[in-house]
C-alpha cells in the first residue's frame, strides 16, 4: 500500500495527457484541414511594370495549386490559364487601351490569388518643330526673344516652333546678344527692328532727326552695334527704321525736321558704318507698310539694290476695329505692294514682317487660311511674321479659338 501516491499521480499524468490530446483532435475536426500552404505562397511577376496603354505584359505566377485552371485580368479584361504541376504558370495580358493611372494584374486558380499593379503612362507630348517648309512662320510676342514661354506657347498654336523671331530695340539699347542667342538655340533666326528713337516719346524727337544721324552724331553708337554683332558672327537679319513709308514715326520724311531725300542718306550712313566694323553678317531689310493713299511713294524711301539685302512689307487687317478701317482680304492687302517693291528691287527674298487681323468685321478664321494661301502662291515671299500683341486690338492667334485652329491647319497645309 506504501506504493499507491506514485500509482495515482502517473495516472493522474495519462489522463491530462489524453484529454489534452483529445482537445487538439476535436480542434482539428471543427476548423476543418489547414489552408494549402502552396496557395497561401502564391505570387504573380510583370515582365514590366509600367508602360502606355495598350501595352501587351507577361505574367509569370508561382506558388498556385497545382493542376488547376483560373484566369489572368486586368481591368475587366480575362484570359484562361492553367497551372502546372510545379505550381508555375505564365501568359501574356494586354492592358486595355482605356486605362488610365494604376491598375491591377491579377491571377486566381483554385484557392491560390495574387495581384500586382501596373501603372500605365502617357507619353511625353512632342514640342512642335520649325518646319521645312520655304515659306517660314515667324513671330513677335510682347516678351521679346528671351521670353521662352510665349514662344513656347505660339509654337503650340501654331502647329510648329517659329523660325524667325521677331524683335525690337531703339537707340538708346545695347546690342542684345543674350537674345540673339536665345533666338539661335532655338534653331531660328532673328529679325530685329532696329528704331532710331526713344521709344514711346512721339514723333517729335529732334534729337534723333535723320540728318543728325547722316552727319555721324550717333557713330560711336553705330559702331557699338556693329563690332557686337561682327564679332557675334551668325546671321541676322535687320530693319532699320521701318514703315517709313507713313506717318507714325520721327524717322519719316515730312516729320520730325526730316526733308525728302533724307531717309535713304540715313539709311547708307548707317549700313556703311556697321559694314565697316565687318559685321558682314547682317542681312539689310528694307522694310516700308504696305502703301496706302497718301503714304511717301517707296520710291522715294528705296537706298538702292547695293544697301538692301531683303525688302519686306508690314500689313494688317483692321476691319472694322476702328472708325476709319474696313474688312481687306489678304490679297488686295498686300497685292500692290509685293508688285512695287518687286518691281524696286527684283531678284530680292520678300518677308511679311508683321502681320495680323481683327475679329472684328468679318471672319478671322477664313482671313488666317486666305493668308497662307495666298502668300504660298507667292514663289518670292520667304516668310510670314505674325505680330502676336493685344495692342491697338487683340492681334493674337488666339484671340478666339477658331482664329488659331485655322492658322495652325493652313500652315499644316499649306504648298511650299
Amino acid at each position: 500500500m506504501a506504493n499507491q501516491p506514485a500509482w495515482r499521480a502517473r495516472h493522474r499524468q495519462r489522463s491530462m495527457l489524453g484529454a489534452a490530446l483529445l482537445s487538439v483532435v476535436l480542434t482539428i475536426l471543427m476548423l476543418g484541414p489547414a489552408p494549402d500552404a502552396r496557395a497561401a505562397a502564391a505570387s504573380i511577376s510583370l515582365g514590366v511594370s509600367s508602360g502606355p496603354a495598350g501595352s501587351s505584359v507577361t505574367v509569370t505566377g508561382t506558388g498556385f495549386p497545382r493542376k488547376q485552371a483560373g484566369t489572368l485580368g486586368v481591368a475587366g479584361a480575362v484570359i484562361p490559364i492553367r497551372v502546372s504541376a510545379s505550381g508555375y504558370f505564365k501568359a501574356d495580358v494586354r492592358i486595355p487601351a482605356s486605362a488610365q493611372g494604376t491598375v491591377l494584374v491579377e491571377a486566381i486558380a483554385g484557392t491560390g490569388y495574387a495581384a500586382e499593379a501596373f501603372t500605365v503612362t502617357t507619353p511625353a507630348a512632342e514640342s512642335p518643330v520649325v518646319s521645312p517648309s520655304s515659306l517660314r512662320f515667324g513671330v513677335g510676342t510682347p516678351g521679346g526673344p528671351l521670353a521662352a514661354a510665349e514662344l513656347d506657347a505660339v509654337s503650340v498654336l501654331a502647329g510648329e516652333a517659329p523660325s524667325v523671331v521677331l524683335s525690337y530695340k531703339d537707340f538708346r539699347q545695347a546690342p542684345p546678344l543674350s537674345e540673339l542667342d536665345a533666338v539661335r538655340a532655338r534653331g531660328a533666326i532673328t529679325l530685329l527692328t532696329w528704331e532710331p528713337w526713344v521709344w514711346g516719346q512721339g514723333t517729335n524727337q529732334p534729337a534723333y532727326s535723320l540728318d543728325r544721324i547722316t552727319e555721324g552724331d550717333f557713330d560711336p553708337y553705330l559702331r557699338q552695334w556693329g563690332a557686337a554683332l561682327a564679332q557675334w558672327g551668325h546671321p541676322i537679319m535687320l530693319r532699320f527704321g521701318h514703315e517709313m513709308n507713313g506717318n507714325w514715326y520721327p524717322w519719316v520724311e515730312g516729320i520730325n525736321g526730316n526733308g525728302s531725300g533724307d531717309y535713304v542718306a540715313a539709311w547708307r550712313h548707317v549700313h556703311d558704318v556697321l559694314a565697316a566694323t565687318g559685321a558682314s553678317n547682317v542681312d539689310w531689310v528694307w522694310s516700308p507698310n504696305v502703301p496706302y493713299a497718301g503714304s511717301t511713294p517707296l520710291t522715294q524711301l528705296y537706298p538702292g539694290a547695293d544697301y538692301v539685302d531683303s525688302v519686306s512689307l508690314d500689313g494688317y487687317n483692321w476691319g472694322t476695329s476702328v472708325s476709319w478701317s474696313a474688312w481687306i482680304e489678304p490679297a488686295a492687302l498686300f497685292g500692290s505692294g509685293l508688285q512695287q517693291v518687286r518691281d524696286l528691287a527684283p531678284g530680292k527674298q520678300i518677308l511679311i514682317s508683321e502681320t495680323a487681323s481683327a475679329e472684328a468685321g468679318g471672319s478671322k478664321a477664313a482671313w488666317n487660311r486666305a493668308l497662307v494661301e495666298y502668300l504660298s502662291d507667292q514663289p518670292d515671299v520667304s516668310a510670314l511674321v505674325w505680330f502676336h500683341f493685344t495692342k491697338e486690338t487683340d492681334w493674337r492667334i488666339d484671340s478666339s479659338a477658331s482664329s488659331s485652329d485655322a492658322l495652325a491647319a493652313a500652315l499644316a497645309l499649306r504648298t511650299r
